[in-house]
């Protein structure tokens, strides 16, 4: 079977509309080009109780769960607290952790500081290099900041062990509106009922009014919707196919 992933996004900023999330959509972007299908993402607050929750209830359910925010040495960051109790550990100051953090800050480092050494007990760390600071993973649940950039380098480090069987896709983009196709693709998916068909509505774009999306994780299968649906379309709708 495909595997499958969930998203949390952890973060009172998040919800309040301080900080606009970027982290979902590239993830979702990069997992789809790895062959892996995201079916969740959840927004919840700085809170452990919640976290653990929405930890326990994707960790079950899907091969792959990915946090984002709540790492930080700062009081909201909580995000290990929230994912040790959901997995029903205690948390621990990892050794390695440790050294990274005092070579960072010789005489400087506090226990503030330390904060980020923490793990929840029985995490491993993996994806140490390019990035300076490893990634924490608790069983199937890859632990990852919230800050964009660091988010990316994180896990750029970790995306081969992700790679499942690929997901090829086409782009049609069409001049009729959705009201004209519907019969177009309701006929296309009688057909070829394991084809993953999506429609978009494009209403400021002057070359098309329609972008049609057409994906399987069978090249062939694929290529024969493609072939079936092209010839359903009126004269003169396609505009392209990409």
């Amino acid at each position: 079977m495909p595997k499958t992933a969930g998203i949390v996004l952890v973060g009172n900023e998040i919800l309040s509309g301080k900080i606009a999330d970027a982290n979902a959509a590239f993830l979702c972007r990069e997992l789809r080009a790895l062959g892996v299908e995201v079916r969740r993402i959840s927004v919840i607050p700085d809170e452990v109780d919640l976290i653990a929750e929405e930890v326990v209830t994707q960790s079950t359910i899907y091969d792959l769960v990915f946090t984002s925010g709540g790492v930080g040495p700062t009081h909201d960051d909580v995000t290990i607290e929230g994912v040790a109790r959901a997995m029903a550990v205690g948390v621990v100051r990892h050794p390695r952790l440790v050294a990274i953090l005092e070579g960072y800050y010789g005489a400087r480092l506090n226990d503030t500081h330390l904060k980020m050494a923490e793990i929840p007990d029985g995490a491993e760390l993996v994806g140490g290099e390019p990035v300076r600071f490893p990634t924490i993973l608790m069983r199937n649940v890859y632990i990852l900041p919230g800050v964009p950039e660091i988010f990316r380098q994180k896990f750029e480090a970790l995306r081969e062990r992700f790679r499942d069987a690929p997901i090829h896709l086409k782009s049609v983009f069409v001049r009729i509106g959705e009201g004209s196709l519907a019969d177009h693709l309701n006929g296309l998916l009688a057909d070829f009922p394991r084809l993953m068909l999506g429609s978009y509505p494009e209403f400021a774009n002057p070359e098309y009014k329609v972008k049609v999306t057409l994906e399987s994780r069978d090249g062939a299968y694929l290529e024969d919707a493609l072939a079936a649906f092209l010839r359903r379309l009126p004269a003169g709708a396609l505009v392209r196919v990409a």
